[in-house]
Parts: structure tokens; sequence; C-alpha cells
């Protein structure tokens, strides 16, 4: 039996375990849309296995799914698992279960500490062959598809490759057959993830193997309109990825690929095997060869050392390239990464002082971005109906992923369902979002 066999085996045996035949099973999911598919994943093995999927507020068993990138994401977590073993505790759950990154990186620890948990189950791994069942928890016309485990890269600051293991994807065929059987279903778009889904193949095929994978994809599907790519690590997007971005219709034109930083210096301590002049070639490239696509980036403020003098380079960098989409986080210290014990810890004040400098630039930016947009016509795939407003609905552009960017409000005068897919022209712009109404 392979690893990963086994690694899935035990995995069902503790689930089995501590979930007993036809129990009334709960899950909450925190962190990315990475833990959003592993948490299908559970859900798909339970319900296969005779157990009655509920709400939490209405289950035996109550299962959350963890998270622990940053240290905020842990309070997250340890702060829900207080909140169920308080139910717990009232006679309102049987059992706890706590799965995911959190559970993988501090078992022990957690064990000693809240004997009031049933299980701790670690982070779900890849199969690489076959698909397995899921329970989606995401609306029917929208799913999101992983593609890889872990990262290629090892990133000072990142403690994924500690607690996912080694870069791991699936094979093409078990990818297209799950994009098939979503295509059956009806459903619309696609969110192909993976900590870096650029990398993909580099493991099984000794290559990137993304764009081979895109070609396939665009090819086999009739219902599915937008595949939207996420989390593109820069040093390994190639030109043939770009230029199927550039060529496929049904590839959205929605770029997202986390920088971190601009700073040579800064770049080299990250480890990103990036520099600054490349990084600039590259978003030139991309921008020349898709001009009508939009780029979603991160950055990280505060990472040790970081001077006035690069914070500003930062700054001046994002005023030059005017990224339509932006987040920014302030650096978190976390334990087993190289950068824990850099010199030149940033103070918390900084940190917060720096990311407040670069979100409202941005959101000048941003702003800017959006009046762009008035009078132009639109794509817009509808989500759902705008709740006591007659005649308004919510609904993403292919520029918007779910769930991490903003939302069109589409006013119509005939009745749309979730999953149209309607043309809008808008008509009024906002700092993250969009307004206007249905032409045809």
């Amino acid at each position: 039996m392979k690893l990963a066999e086994k690694i899935s085996q035990r995995q069902k045996n503790q689930f089995s375990k501590a979930s007993p035949k036809h129990s009334s099973v709960g899950i909450i999911n925190l962190g990315c849309a990475r833990n959003l598919v592993d948490s299908q994943v559970i859900l798909g093995r339970l319900k296969k296995n005779g157990h009655h999927l509920v709400e939490v507020e209405g289950a035996d068993i109550a299962i959350v799914n963890t998270c622990s990138f940053i240290e905020s994401a842990k309070q997250e977590s340890v702060d829900v698992i207080l909140d169920l073993i308080d139910l717990k505790n009232k006679g309102k759950l049987r059992k706890i279960i706590v799965a995911g990154c959190l559970a993988q990186r501090y078992a022990k620890q957690l064990a000693d500490e809240l004997p009031e948990v049933d299980a701790f189950v670690g982070a779900i791994s890849i199969e690489k062959e076959r698909n397995l069942p899921q329970v989606l928890l995401t609306p029917p016309h929208f799913a999101y598809v992983k593609i890889c485990e872990s990262c290629f890269n090892q990133c000072s600051f990142c403690a994924i490759p500690k607690i996912k293991g080694k870069f791991s994807s699936r094979k093409i065929e078990s990818v297209l057959e799950e994009v098939k059987l979503l295509d059956a279903k009806g459903t619309k778009e696609v969110n192909i993830i993976g900590q870096d889904i650029t990398a993909y193949g580099m493991d099984l095929y000794r290559e990137k193997t993304l764009a081979k994978l895109l070609k396939q994809m665009t090819t086999a599907v009739q219902n599915i309109e937008w595949i939207r790519l996420l989390y593109a690590f820069p040093a390994h997007v190639s030109d043939e990825l770009i230029d199927v971005m550039a060529n496929e219709e049904k590839i959205c034109r929605y770029i997202d690929m986390p920088l971190q930083h601009i700073s040579d210096r800064i770049l080299k301590d990250m480890n990103r095997n990036i520099s600054k002049e490349e990084t600039i070639r590259l978003i030139e490239k991309i921008k020349k060869k898709i001009p009508q696509g939009i780029l979603r980036t991160t950055f990280i403020v505060g990472f040790p050392g970081e001077t006035d003098e690069e914070f500003n380079e930062l700054l001046k960098f994002v005023k030059e390239f005017r990224f339509e989409r932006v987040g920014v986080f302030v650096y978190s210290k976390e334990e087993d990464t190289p950068a824990f014990d850099l010199r030149g810890q940033v103070p918390d004040k900084i940190k917060k002082e720096r990311l407040d400098i670069l979100m409202r630039e941005q959101q000048k930016i941003s702003k800017e971005v959006q009046e762009s947009f008035i009078g132009r016509e639109l794509d817009v795939l509808i989500d759902e109906k705008q709740r006591n407003d007659e005649g308004v609905y919510l609904g993403r552009s292919e520029y918007d992923a779910p769930d991490v960017d903003g939302i069109v409000y589409v006013h119509s005068q005939k009745k749309l369902q979730p999953g149209d897919l309607v043309h809008v022209r808008i008509t009024d712009a906002f700092e993250y979002d969009l307004s206007g109404e249905t032409v045809r």
C-alpha cells in the first residue's frame, strides 16, 4: 500500500472511531478554499458511511476543519473549538472532532490542553489518481477543484510545507474526471485551486503541466463558462500558461498572483526565487498578452528587517502598477519557519501603520479602477437575489473570485436565478463593487 493510501485509510479509521454509525454530523470550515474542498471530502466520506449531515446546531457530532496559516487563523480556530466545547458541556453535542492544519501541526499540545475533544485528525491527503466523494458546500453553479497540495517553493515566512508535507499533484485524468462530473451537473464556474497551481505536474511529470491541463479542460466541458485560476506563484508562471490564458475564452482573464514584496533584499530573504526586475518583466508581459485582464496580488508589510526605504519602494511600486485587486497582510512570525529567527523584527505598531498607508493608497486606486468600468458591458454570473429588494441581484464578473473580491449589483426587470450568466451595462461604481442593468 502506498504512503498516501495508508494516510488516507488512517484518517478514515479515525473518523469511523469518533463517528458512530448513523450519527448526525455537522462541520464548520475555517480558512481558505483549499480547506473548503477538504471539508467537502470529509462530508463525502461521512455520507458514504451512512451519517446524517446537518447544521452544527442540530448535530450529535461537530467537526471543525481548522486553519493555522498565521497567528490570527490559529486564534480563530481555537476560539471555535472552545465554543464547541461549551456546547458539549451544556449537553448540546456528544462529540467534537478537530481536523485540518491546526490538528496536523499541534495535535499533542491540543490533546493535552483540550481533553474535551474526542479526536484530532490531521490535514486531508490528496489522491493522485482517483476522485473522492464530496458533498459540495458551494452553490450548485460554482465549485472549487483542488489540483495539487502543499507548495513547491519554500518561502521563509510560510509554514505550509511543514504542515502539508511534500508538494503533490493529481493526475490530469483525475482532474478532468472531476471537472466533467461538475460540467454534467450544469456547473457554470470552476475555480482551480492549490497553494501553487503553477507548479502543477512538476512532481508527477517533471515539468509544469498546468497549461496542458487547461487546454484539455476547455475542450472537455460544455456547460462550464468560466475556469478561474487561483494562487499562481510568480516564479513559476510560464509563457505557455500566459498564452493559454490569453487565447482560451473559457479561462477568466483574472490572474491571482501573490507577489508579497518588491524589494530585492526582502524577496531574497523571503526565498521567493524571483527578483524585482523579473517581477516587473512578468507583469508587463501579462499586461501586453492579456490587455483586458486584471491582476490580484497580496503583499506582506513588516517582514523582518523591512526598512522605511524598502516599504516606500513597495508603496511606489503599488502606485505605479495600479493593481486592480490587492490584499495586504502584516508579517506574522510563525514558528518552524526560517524567518522566525531573522533579525530586525518590526514592531507591531509600525507594521499596522504600514498596512494602513498601503491600503489607503490601494483604496484610491481601486475606486479609480472601478470607475473605469462605468459604461462598459460585462458578463455577470448571478449568485443570489438581493434580500428585500425586488429586481436586484448579486453577481460577479469574471474579474471577481467568490468570497474574495467585490460583487456586481444587477438590476433586472426579468426574473433571474443563481447560475444565470447575464450581460450587464455598468452604471455606477464603488470602492470594490459595481452596479448595472441587464441589457439582454
